[in-house]
C-alpha cells in the first residue's frame, strides 16, 4: 500500500479525506479521518521495526498488553485480534529461526523420501540467520540414489563456483566434484539442530504430499489405526472387521465364551454375542475355547455372512491352537487370519510360528488390540455373572415344594431375581401367580432367612 496524502494535523482536522479501500480492507487504520492518532501510528511503526530487527519479545509484549486491555473492557472482538496476530507472529518467527550468530555461510540439506518421490529442504544461513529457505519436490528416476538426488539439488542451489567458503551440512555424506568445499555430517550441536529442523521440513512436505493423494476416509483417524494394524500384523486387507473371543468361568461353572465386534476400529455393540458352553464339562478353557470359535463360523458360514478380516483369541498358543482347530473343522482355515495376545508380556502369536510378535508399547495398532481384549473380558464377565446369578436363583426356586417350572418362570420374569422377590408386597406376588401358590413362596422365604 501507498499512501500518497499530504496528511497533517490541519488537513486532518478539516475533514478534508475520506478512508479509502485499504482501510476497508484493514490495511490502514484510517489517519486521513483521524481515526488513528499521531501517537498510534508512531507505536506501530516502532512495532515494525522491531519485528525487522527480530526483537519479537517486546512485539509480543506489546501485543498481549492491548489484547488484556480490549478483554478488560469486555471487547473481545479487538481482543481476538490481537491474539490472531500474535498466533501470526509466531508463525513468522518459527519460520524464520535465529540460530547461533556465529554460523554463517551454511547450506543445510533435509531430505525425505517415498517410493516415488524425494523431497529436500533447503537452508541458506548468514550471519546467524535463516535468509532463504526453499522446498523441492523431485520424481525419481529408476534406479537413483538418495545421494545423487541431494547432489543434483546441491548443485543448482547453492553458489559453489562463486564462493568458495560455503560449507555444505548434509544429513549423510556424498561425494563432491568440487574439492574445496567443506562437507559437514553432524551428529550433536547447533549444527545437528539445523538439520533436524530442515529434515523435519523435508518430512512434513511428505507428509503434506501423501495427505493429498489420501481420500477423505484414508484420513480418518480410525482408518489410520486399521492401516498401522495391517502393516504390523502384515495382512493383507484393511481389518474393518474384528472379532474377538474370550472365556470366563466360575470353578468350572457356568463357563461363557463372549465374541465382541469392532468395525472400522470401533465396538458394533449390536453385533455381540455370548455362548453357554454345551459340549465341555469342567474348567477346559481350550475346548471351551473350540467350540465357541466352531459354532461362531459354523453358524456364519451356512448363513453366508462375510467373514471378518482378522480374529484375536485372548489366550497364548494353547487358546489359539484351539481356535485353528475349529478353523480347520470348518475348511476356512487361511481364508481369515488369526492371532492371540498373551496378557503377561502383550505378546502377538501367529499359527505355527513358535516365535511371538512384539509391538510396540505405543503403538496404536497394539492399543486397538488391547482395547478389543479388554472389552471381550468386560462382557464374558457381565454375560458369566448374570449367568451365575440366574442360575442360582433358578436353583433355589426349585427347591421349593409345590411350585413348578411355569410359576418360576413366571416369578424370575416379573421379578428378576430372589432379592426383588424378597423385597416385593404379597399382593403384587399374587397378582402374578394366585394366592396359593404365594402362600407356598412366602412360607420358603421366611424359613429361609430364619
Amino acid at each position: 500500500m501507498h499512501c500518497t496524502l499530504p496528511l497533517t494535523p490541519k488537513t486532518i482536522e478539516q475533514g478534508k479525506y475520506k478512508v479509502c479501500l485499504e482501510y476497508h480492507l484493514k490495511n490502514c487504520m484510517g489517519p486521513c479521518q483521524g481515526l488513528q492518532t499521531l501517537e498510534e501510528y508512531d507505536e506501530s511503526i516502532e512495532q515494525i521495526r522491531s519485528i525487522l530487527k527480530r526483537n519479537f519479545g517486546s512485539v509480543v509484549f506489546y501485543l498481549k498488553k492491548k489484547m488484556n486491555e480490549y478483554a478488560a473492557n469486555m471487547e473481545f472482538e479487538k481482543a481476538q485480534e490481537f491474539k490472531e496476530k500474535i498466533n501470526a507472529l509466531d508463525t513468522f518467527q518459527s519460520r524464520s529461526t535465529i540460530v547461533n550468530p556465529n554460523l554463517s555461510n551454511l547450506d543445510v540439506y533435509g531430505f525425505a523420501e517415498t517410493d516415488s518421490l524425494a523431497f529436500i529442504s533447503y537452508f541458506r544461513i548468514a550471519s546467524g540467520s535463516i535468509v532463504q529457505a526453499k522446498s523441492f519436490e523431485i520424481k525419481k528416476v529408476l534406479d537413483e540414489s538418495k545421494e545423487e538426488i541431494i547432489l543434483t539439488t546441491i548443485i543448482q542451489t547453492s553458489e559453489l563456483e562463486e564462493n568458495k567458503n560455503i560449507e555444505l551440512i548434509l544429513p549423510f555424506p556424498i561425494e563432491l566434484p568440487f574439492t574445496q568445499v567443506k562437507v559437514t555430517v553432524p551428529l550433536m550441536g547447533d549444527k545437528k539442530k539445523l538439520i533436524d529442523l530442515s529434515t523435519k521440513n523435508a518430512l512434513y512436505a511428505k507428509q503434506e504430499r501423501v495427505n493429498q493423494n489420501l481420500t477423505s476416509e484414508e484420513k480418518n483417524p480410525s482408518f489410520r489405526i486399521m492401516r498401522t494394524l495391517k502393516q504390523d500384523l502384515k495382512l493383507q486387507d484393511i481389518p474393518r472387521h474384528i472379532e474377538c473371543f474370550d472365556n470366563s468361568n466360575f470353578q468350572g461353572t457356568n463357563a461363557v465364551s463372549s465374541i465382541v465386534v469392532f468395525r472400522d476400529a470401533k465396538p458394533s455393540k449390536k453385533d455381540y454375542r455370548f455362548f453357554n458352553v454345551k459340549t465341555v464339562v469342567g474348567p477346559d478353557d481350550f475346548a471351551t475355547m473350540e467350540e465357541a470359535v466352531y459354532r461362531r463360523y459354523k453358524r456364519m458360514t451356512e448363513e453366508g455372512n462375510p467373514l471378518p478380516n482378522l480374529i484375536i483369541i485372548d489366550g497364548g498358543k494353547g487358546q489359539l491352537s484351539s481356535a485353528v482347530n475349529s478353523l480347520k473343522k470348518l475348511d476356512i482355515y487361511g481364508k481369515v487370519p488369526i492371532i492371540g495376545i498373551a496378557k503377561r508380556l502383550e505378546e502377538i502369536y501367529f499359527p505355527e510360528d513358535e516365535l511371538p510378535l512384539y509391538i510396540n508399547k505405543k503403538s496404536e495398532s497394539l492399543k486397538l488390540i488391547q482395547k478389543l481384549r479388554d472389552e471381550a473380558h468386560r462382557f464374558g464377565i457381565t454375560a458369566h455373572r448374570n449367568k451365575r446369578s440366574k442360575n442360582f436363583t433358578t436353583s433355589e426356586l426349585e427347591s421349593i415344594k409345590g411350585v413348578g417350572p411355569k410359576t418360576i418362570e413366571m416369578l424370575l420374569t416379573h421379578f428378576k431375581s430372589i432379592k426383588k422377590l424378597r423385597e416385593a408386597k404379597e399382593e403384587e406376588i399374587v397378582a402374578i401367580v394366585g394366592v396359593a401358590k404365594t402362600k407356598i413362596v412366602l412360607a420358603h422365604l421366611q424359613q429361609s432367612e430364619q
